[in-house]
Order: C-alpha cells, then structure tokens, then sequence
C-alpha cells in the first residue's frame, strides 16, 4: 500500500513538516509506503509575470534531503509545465496518484487542494479522490508558537526583511545558503579578515536582506562560527556586484573551489559605507568581537 503526500514543500518549514511526519506515521500503522510527491520547477516561476524575481526557500537537492530525512521512503518529481497545470483533479487523481504511483491514501493538510478546478473547492477534491478509489487524511492546520499561520510565502517575506531569526523559527531550523567558494579581491585578507566568496549552486535562492549576520559555516564536513555580509561593499566596490562573503572565524586554509554550506543565525546589523579602510577593519573587529 502507497500512503502520499503532494506539494511543492519549499522550505520544507514546520507546516510542511506536520503534513510529511502524519505521512510517515500513517504509512507505519499501515504497513504501507511513504510517498512524497512533488513538483519543479515552482508553479509560480511557470505561471506567473513574476518568474524572474521569484525565489526558492530550498533548492531540489535540499528539500530532498530534508523530505527524506524526516523518515519518508520515497520521492518523486513531477514536471511542472503550463499542460500540467491544467489538468483537472479528477484525471490528477486516477491517472497520476491511482494509475501510476499505486496510491491507496493521500495525507493533505487542512486547505491543500489539487488539480486546476480544485483551488476554491476542497470539497470537490474530497468527492473527486472518493470516485478514483483514494482515502483523503486531512492534517489540522499547523500554527506556531504565537498562533501564525506559516507558509513559504511568510518566510520569503521574513527574510527579505532581514528577519531571520522570525524565518528560523518558522522553518524549524536555521536557513541556509549552499555554494562554491569562489576567488574575489581579497581586500579582506588584506584587512586581517579574509572571506569565502560564495556562488550559490540554486541562482533562484532567496536571501535575506543586505546586511552583517552571525553564521556557521560548513567546510570539509567541519562547522565553525563565522560572520557573513550580504551586498554591494560599498565601502571598497562599485556598488555593482552583489555578493556573499563569509568570514570564518580563526580559519585560514585555502577552500577555492570548495562547497560551502552556511547558517545564517541571526541579523547583527546593516551594511554601509565607511569613510576609510582603517574604519571598516575597527568596524570588523567589533563585529567579531560581538558575535563570537
């Protein structure tokens, strides 16, 4: 037996994570196989003007490994494309979850919906599932601590705004950016601060808001404490080229072409111009000193 879950699962937050443990748990009283169905690329980045400034919370590899690290057996991914889009939920329901996938039970959560003429009738998919021989499992709606409503869509915004520790907290883990180190001016080695030039493996990755945060960075399978700024440096740039560039904390191995995975904790302050290199080294003393 075949117990499923859908969804696009971006950023696999605490939401997601209550729909995906009821899958698993559901499969084991069952004795059945957990499934996690989902899509890419993002319905928006398909159907919306706004593709090109959406962003993604987790790219493919990382929800993947989130999924199935909460105990899910197995993932597939369904092409996302303008055809896919309008298929109607019924013909969603025989002829992917039924016909293809030998799906018994589908685990929603309390609003999802499937299929182009189910999205303001969750009533329609109920019936719809009945006629293709599938059970329907509704999860109630999951709120956090102070009784919000989570979705990816908060999250994006949260982290835009620099709030990361908000965007942490509805995650249920520290939001992360996953790249190669790559060479830059090395004005910071120059200063007594070196840092690893970060380009994201995901280029659709969102990330927060321009500033200084307090990070843990990952190299050669080792975490250390760091602190990371995002933006233009407009202290020793042109104000062209937006960048990622982490400081690693008593480190000074050469990592060029290495990945780098970093946690990005908590907002320390924003980014700006200094008068001086001098005022900006004062300046990464203090950072250090309060993030350490």
């Amino acid at each position: 037996m075949v117990i499923a879950a859908t969804g696009f699962f971006d950023g696999v937050h605490l939401g997601h994570r209550a729909v995906l443990t009821s899958l698993v748990e559901t499969a084991r009283k069952t004795a059945g196989e957990s499934l996690a169905l989902t899509f890419w690329p993002h319905p928006r980045a398909v159907l919306q003007q706004d593709a090109q400034k959406f962003r993604l919370l987790t790219s493919l590899d990382e929800k993947k490994e989130m999924i199935h690290a909460l105990g899910v057996d197995q993932i597939q991914i369904i092409p996302f494309t303008k055809e896919f889009s309008s298929i109607p939920s019924r013909d969603f329901f025989r002829d992917y979850l039924r016909k293809k996938f030998k799906v018994s039970m589908l685990v929603a959560g309390y609003n999802h919906r499937l299929g182009c003429n189910g999205v303001n009738d969750p009533q329609l998919m109920e019936r719809e599932a009945e006629k293709a021989g599938l059970q329907i499992i509704r999860v109630p709606e999951f709120l956090s601590e102070s009784g919000e409503h989570i979705s990816s869509t908060k999250i994006r915004a949260a982290l835009s705004a620099g709030s990361v520790e908000t965007a942490n907290r509805w995650l249920g883990y520290p939001y992360c950016l996953h790249g190669v180190v790559v060479s830059g001016n090395r004005i910071g080695r120059t200063l007594g601060y070196p840092t690893a030039n970060m380009q994201l493996y995901e280029p659709l990755k969102q990330l927060p808001a321009n500033g200084v945060y307090k990070v843990e960075a990952e190299v050669n399978g080792i975490w250390y404490k760091g602190m990371m700024n995002i933006g233009f440096r407009p202290t020793v740039a042109n104000h062209l080229e937006h960048t990622i560039e982490t400081h690693i904390f008593d480190f000074d191995d050469n990592i060029y072409g290495l990945q780098i995975r970093v946690r990005i904790l908590k907002f320390h302050r924003q980014e700006i111009a200094f008068p001086s290199l001098d005022s900006l080294k004062e300046q990464l003393h203090k950072d250090k000193q309060a993030l350490l």
